[in-house]
């Protein structure tokens, strides 16, 4: 891959993350079904793992809601068909009823497609 190639695959991804991080946001579940793999782990703060169908009930239930994604920092690293982005940030709203608000980073591992595009397939959250 040439450096143009490269270039334009890392803004593609940080595009690609953007576009997670507003439909989180959203809670849109029609562009994160686009965005997450089918096959993705994430690993909660509290340490226990998930699949994509518990992600997508999560949103489509309203147990979290956020009204808040302040990105400070966002790092992307991209090597052939597979990327790998690390967000640093604030997120505030709902989780089962309580308000909260965190300073969290995600670490987000992703595979392209050429049918569907940059889509994560496993992610880890933590304080930060």
């Amino acid at each position: 891959m040439d450096t143009d190639q490269a270039s334009a695959s890392t803004e593609d991804l940080r595009s690609a993350e953007r576009c997670l991080q507003a439909a989180q946001l959203a809670a849109d579940v029609t562009a994160l079904d686009a965005l997450l793999d089918d096959r993705l782990v994430f690993t909660g703060p509290d340490g226990r793992t998930y699949a994509k169908d518990d992600d997508l009930e999560l949103q489509r239930s309203g147990r979290q809601r956020l009204t808040r994604v302040d990105e400070e920092d966002l790092a992307v690293l991209v090597v052939g068909p597979t990327g790998v982005t690390w967000f640093l940030g604030t997120l505030a709203g709902t989780f089962e009823g309580r308000e909260f608000t965190a300073r969290v980073r995600y670490t987000r591992t992703w595979v392209h497609t050429p049918r569907g595009g940059w889509r994560v397939i496993a992610a880890h959250v933590g304080p930060a």
